[in-house]
């Protein structure tokens, strides 16, 4: 049995409907049933249940962005830190194997191959970058799992979101058995208010820049798949291969929906942190070829692009 926490959140929703298409028996677990962020309490539930692997989707996001972590500070932390160290604990002490929702928003930028050399640069923007990113460059290369964050605490400036993600790894690391999945700014074809394209259609202004994404369906399928596999635990990216700029989205949405308006965007960093943003955002590219190499299969990320726009549901 497979013990689900966090089931009812975006990315919770995802794992309760993949592992009920694999007929997998599971069961979920609220906070008003069980208060699992206290470390007495999950382990008692543990041993009585004694599930085979425990999936943790609960954290802290901020509604409706990352700008209200900034607000709440004590529950960013107690969300994004405490919470998965407590059930590192607890699953530790029971001897339960885990899995982790985590975040690729610990990273800014990408690596940049040249002349030999791989040069770590914050800021795609800029004209020199952005002209690799546009011809899709094999010299644009991810962050990997052994990169150290340099969008956290210890490498600011960053959100405090981004912060205590980067800590809650720390926090749980060496504890257990466990694996860490990475998710990336997560869209799929259902519109919805957490939906990356859902949200790029209804900003008023659009702020352009390059990112991994991760398809939410293909997200959990892929990290149900690491424990299925039985791959080594550690930390995975889970990221449709590959990048985008809010630019193309922008252009893929026009020629599938083809909405009734004009997109604007931002003109440059400035302009957007001045009016539209509080706190620093991530944009960053991801390297996924952990997660392949272990024989897990994920779609591209312009395929699963298309095929949600072009199965659009919307509200």
């Amino acid at each position: 049995m497979i013990l689900l926490l966090g089931a009812t959140g975006y990315i919770g929703e995802a794992f309760a409907a993949e592992l009920k298409r694999r007929h997998e028996n599971f069961l979920t677990l609220s906070r008003r049933q069980v208060d699992y962020s206290r470390f007495d309490f999950l382990l008692k539930f543990l041993r009585e249940q004694r599930p085979a692997f425990v999936i943790n989707s609960a954290g802290y996001t901020g509604k409706p962005n990352v700008d209200a972590c900034e607000l709440d500070k004590a529950g960013t932390l107690l969300g994004n830190v405490l919470l998965p160290q407590t059930i590192a604990h607890a699953c530790a002490e029971a001897g339960v194997p885990w899995g982790h929702v985590s975040s690729g928003c610990i990273f800014a930028g990408a690596k940049i191959a040249i002349g030999g050399t791989v040069r770590t640069e914050k800021d795609m923007n800029k004209p020199e970058w952005r002209a690799y990113v546009e011809q899709k460059s094999p010299s644009v290369l991810g962050f990997n799992e052994n990169d150290t964050p340099n969008f956290s605490f210890r490498a600011q400036p960053c959100s405090f979101y981004s912060g205590t993600k980067a800590l809650g790894e720390e926090a749980m690391a060496g504890i257990g058995q466990s694996y860490v999945w990475r998710l990336r700014i997560p869209f799929d074809e259902v519109d919805n208010k957490r939906n990356y394209l859902s949200k790029v259609q209804r900003y008023a202004k659009v702020y352009d820049n390059v990112n991994s994404i991760s398809h939410r369906a293909d997200f959990v399928k892929a990290c149900l798949d690491t424990w299925l596999l039985r791959a080594p635990f550690g930390i995975y990216n889970v990221t449709n291969p590959g990048f985008v700029t809010t630019r193309h989205v922008v252009e893929q949405i026009e020629k599938f929906l083809k909405p009734a308006r004009n997109f604007e965007f931002w003109l440059n960093d400035g302009e957007f942190y001045q009016v539209a943003a509080k706190t620093p955002r991530s944009n960053c590219v991801m390297d996924v070829s952990k997660l392949l190499s272990v024989g897990v299969k994920i779609r591209g990320v312009e395929e699963a692009l298309e095929d949600s726009l072009k199965n659009w549901k919307p509200e």
